[in-house]
């Protein structure tokens, strides 16, 4: 009996192209561009959990841009 996942691919399978997050990003920004997107405004938050409104204070306490 083996423990391996039913769906690992063997070692020698290809897998799936790497997906580079900052040359996405750039390329969906060019597009928008070229399509005169207005800028969609951010969710107000009216209905944010407790845990959701701290979670994004320790973000903002820590640096980050949420």
């Amino acid at each position: 009996m083996t423990s391996a996942s039913t769906t690992s691919l063997p070692a020698n399978e290809p897998t799936a192209p790497v997906i580079d997050m900052a040359e996405l990003g750039a390329r969906l920004a060019a597009r928008r561009a070229a399509l005169h997107l207005p800028e969609m405004p951010r969710n107000a938050g009216a209905n944010r959990t407790d845990a959701k409104c701290a979670l994004l204070k320790a973000i903002e306490t820590a640096g980050g841009k949420w």
